[in-house]
């Protein structure tokens, strides 16, 4: 077998068990995968950038999301030095601004939780996953429980082709499976006084999610761990299986057979411990209800004989674009009203101040409504008055006299002037006549 070429590669050995998990997941689509053959050390064609499974299943996706792009540009690292948990933190730190917190992630705010630190053994310094990014001893952070370890994780890499958004100003570096992890100060760098003072909010924020919500995550999560676990033992069994085929060639036709029957016996039990975990699945599905709504979406876990994704971030990763997007595109349209029906308050800078401005008892747009019919009525007799006509007001302001023949015949007649008055007052009339009729309260 060839020896790598740089230290920290091999050859990658990626199972028939670790694509199909893949393809269930729904994670990425088949055709923007490659498979390494016997290369012992990454060479990817143009367009695509080098991955890991690991790193799929944990929140890692294309296009690459700025924030993680910036990241790697402070802290001067390529994306392979970093372990599979730090992938993990990131996509759950980008989740709680943008879905919790209502905000783009905040780099203050980074610093004030977390640092960069080498992940190095005593006799070994680790390349491929040689950083690690860690929760700071001294700040009340959600209580994540990750695996120690990810048994073989670096020798699963396989290539991803690479998405871009328009927006997109600037992409990671080229990659450099040979780059030198060289210390910077930004690796523990602490938030300034100033990005304290702006961030404390949000970790008030976070502190009020704790209380409310740690519990319940932390069950769910713990629970998701156990599964991730049992999943990695049973790659990892697929995994020595398929080396001692490849070592007995012999014996790889019986090998196989055991192994389909091995397969359709462990699917079977899955489907009946499945059929057991129903009544807890529908529990938590209830739990997790709340953070569905304030997303904007209703969400179905997804379950599979072979899921190895957090029941919590299955949902957030699989649906969390869509829900930014919903998010992103109603706070445009609540900063676009809020001058209109609010002409002299000030706007809230975050988002949920901003919605709760609008569910108040009284519906903003019926007092907006029923407030500029008052001024054209009041416009209407100051241009009646400014013609000079004698008008008796007590009389023109009674419409109990009013039926809605006669009603639509004056409004008929009106029309023609009406343009007259508008373009007076600046107002440019839509193509079509409009039809609504006042509102009187």
């Amino acid at each position: 077998m060839e020896k790598a070429e740089i230290p920290g590669w091999d050859i990658s050995k990626i199972s028939n068990q670790d694509q199909r998990t893949l393809k269930k997941l729904g994670l990425v689509k088949e055709s923007s995968l490659i498979f390494p053959g016997d290369e012992s050390f990454p060479r990817p064609p143009i367009g695509y950038r080098v991955t890991f499974i690991d790193h799929l299943v944990r929140g890692r996706s294309t296009p690459i999301h700025e924030f993680l792009r910036g990241l790697l540009f402070v802290y001067g690292i390529q994306l392979h030095q970093l372990t599979p948990n730090s992938i993990l933190h990131i996509s759950i730190f980008i989740t709680l601004c943008e879905c919790f917190l209502g905000t783009h992630p905040h780099w203050g705010l980074w610093k004030r939780i977390f640092y960069l630190r080498r992940n190095s053994s005593r006799n070994v310094a680790y390349n491929v996953g040689g950083m690690c990014i860690c929760v700071r001893p001294d700040v009340d952070y959600f209580d994540v429980k990750f695996p120690d370890s990810v048994e073989g994780w670096r020798r699963r890499w396989l290539y991803i082709q690479e998405e871009y958004k328009n927006s997109q100003e600037y992409n990671i570096a080229p990659f450099d499976g040979a780059a030198e992890i060289l210390r910077r100060r930004s690796w523990d760098a602490e938030a300034t006084a100033e990005e304290k003072k702006a961030t404390d909010a949000l970790m008030k924020r976070i502190h009020q999610l704790q209380n409310t919500h740690g519990e319940e995550l932390s069950e769910n999560l713990d629970r998701a761990e156990k599964r991730t676990d049992e999943l990695a033992v049973k790659l990892e069994q697929s995994e020595k299986a398929r080396e001692k085929a490849e070592q007995d060639a012999a014996v790889v036709g019986a090998l196989r057979r055991r192994l389909h029957n091995a397969e359709n016996a462990l699917s079977e039990k899955v489907s009946q411990q499945i059929e057991r975990e129903n009544a807890i699945i529908d529990r938590l599905e209830t739990q997790n209800q709340r953070f569905v709504r304030r997303m904007g979406e209703d969400f179905t876990l997804h379950e599979g004989a072979e899921d190895r994704l957090l029941d919590t971030l299955s949902i957030l990763e699989l649906h969390g674009d869509l829900a930014r997007t919903n998010i992103s595109d109603a706070r445009i349209a609540f900063k676009r009203l809020f001058p209109h029906f609010f002409p002299k308050q000030t706007q809230p800078e975050i988002f949920s101040e901003l919605v709760q401005r609008f569910r108040g008892e009284e519906d903003p747009a019926l007092v907006y409504r029923q407030e500029n019919l008052k001024l054209g009525v009041e416009g209407t007799i100051a241009l009646v008055a400014g013609s000079r006509q004698d008008v008796d007001w007590a009389k023109a302001g009674d419409p109990k006299g009013m039926n809605k023949e006669k009603w639509n015949t004056l409004v008929k007649a009106a029309k023609p002037h009406s343009k007259k008055i508008l373009a007076f007052l600046g107002h440019k009339p839509a193509a079509s006549a409009s039809t609504a009729k006042p509102e009187v309260k």
